[in-house]
């Protein structure tokens, strides 16, 4: 290689590098404070993915993103030390967090975007029409791409963000799951223990109709069907401790350590502004990473600038002009390029129209079915009075045994759809909260 070709290359190289800086000036990181005075907050590498920084576009990334600051500023609404937070962190701790490794590949997709700026530097053999082979080391800087660089950079950090807003939507679906796994159990639970009340009186009336059909009092068709309805109780005694062990085991499967003995309920304080739906920041991030790429399309379609410095045999530097030749159908790819830029900001009002939708669908369920369980508590404390008043009449000669029966099974009804409808107004607070993401910490995701 010449001393004259080494030159060149380096003094190519450093020029390109002081126009790549002075270039990029409006990009370089900075020290996003938040509203917590001049210092800077110290990450530690222990802290969940959104807060793993292991390079210094990481920090920059973070601070610029308002996509990962929403993220992390979310808060759970699981009250602390309760069932409910036992059980969110159990089924996290066994997460095996797929959607985190895409996430910290995405950060290093974006940090090595970052210097995309920068001239590249690589070899290049050849062999002439003599058989000579001429080696060489060829630098090229960019000069003007019609900001497909810039386009890449910003695809890059929006690509972070959709991991992102997946790794919260991924954390918040796995909670919610094992949240409804244990309301499975402590349902199922309920109810066993409704029905075994139920059993204990149905086996009361049972002997007390054998003796009177032994003393020729009552007909056996009356027996036969105070008979059959234990059948049936025993077999809803049954179906409920079989669901409670299944709901259990599956939860066990995926948790770090077994929660068949974990008791406790409790309502949820979520409303439907409790934070921005998932659907609506992935849309957003989406939107983002659309528009990135449309810029990277447009660059593509126009032609650009490149310096080239070649060191080595037959050394030089020179200025080429490429890409993509304009042609008649370069009008209409353009305005399809545009076109798409529209069409993802459409699709930003149509997730938040959707996603409103749902918030108000799930609110509107949530109170209309907690209304219900207070009726149904009400009409079960009307049976228990019917019962007590039967049961009174019973003793005094005025009743049937059948007729005690009957309003007995009114009561057990009753006692069942309580237990229902508690539980369904607890499943929706906790799928209200999924959609809005806010079942975990954004910080400790």
């Amino acid at each position: 290689m010449g001393q004259g070709g080494i030159k060149c290359a380096v003094a190519f190289t450093a020029v390109s590098l002081a126009a790549g800086c002075l270039g990029d000036m409006g990009e370089m990181p900075f020290v996003s404070r938040l509203n917590k005075g001049a210092e800077a907050t110290v990450v530690a590498p222990s802290q969940a993915a959104l807060r793993a920084t292991p390079t210094t576009h990481d920090e920059t990334l973070n601070a610029e993103s308002p996509v990962i600051q929403g993220l992390l500023a979310r808060r759970s609404v699981l009250p602390d030390g309760s069932a409910y937070d036992r059980v969110a962190t159990s089924v996290l701790a066994a997460n095996a967090r797929a959607a985190e490794t895409e996430l910290r590949a995405a950060r290093l997709r974006a940090s090595a975007a970052s210097k995309n700026w920068l001239p590249t530097i690589g070899p290049r053999v050849s062999l002439n029409s003599l058989g000579d082979i001429i080696s060489q080391i060829v630098v090229e800087q960019v000069i003007f791409d019609n900001g497909r660089k810039k386009g890449e950079r910003a695809f890059a950090k929006a690509d972070v963000e959709v991991a992102a807003v997946a790794l919260a939507e991924d954390t918040n679906a796995r909670v919610a799951t094992g949240l409804d796994l244990y309301l499975t159990a402590a349902e199922a639970r309920e109810s066993a223990a409704v029905h075994r009340a139920t059993l204990r009186e149905m086996e009361h009336f049972e002997y007390i109709m054998s003796e009177r059909v032994r003393g020729g009092v009552s007909d056996m068709s009356d027996l036969n069907v105070i008979r059959q309805k234990l059948a049936e109780i025993r077999a809803a005694i049954a179906a409920s401790q079989e669901a409670e062990a299944t709901a259990i085991a599956e939860l066990n499967a995926m948790s770090i350590q077994p929660l068949g003995d974990l008791r406790g309920l409790g309502p949820l304080d979520v409303g439907a502004t409790a934070a921005q739906p998932l659907a609506v920041t992935r849309a957003e991030a989406e939107k983002d990473r659309s528009i990135a790429q449309a810029q990277i399309d447009r660059a593509n379609q126009l032609p650009g600038i490149t310096a080239t410095a070649t060191a080595g045999e037959n050394s030089g530097a020179g200025i080429t002009a490429g890409g993509m030749g304009v042609g008649l159908g370069t009008r209409a790819r353009l305005r399809a390029i545009e076109a798409a830029r529209e069409a993802a900001g459409r699709q930003v009002a149509q997730a938040n129209e959707d996603a409103n939708r749902t918030l108000r669908r799930l609110e509107g369920q949530a109170r209309a079915t907690a209304r219900q369980a207070g009726e149904a508590r009400g009409l079960t404390a009307q049976a228990k009075a019917n019962l007590d008043l039967f049961q009174n009449q019973y003793r005094a000669g005025q009743r049937q045994v059948m007729d005690v029966v009957g309003v007995y099974e009114t009561f057990a009804a009753r006692q069942v759809a309580e237990v229902l409808l508690t539980f369904e107004a607890l499943r929706l607070e906790v799928e209200l909260a999924r959609v809005q993401g806010v079942l975990a910490d954004g910080e400790q995701i």
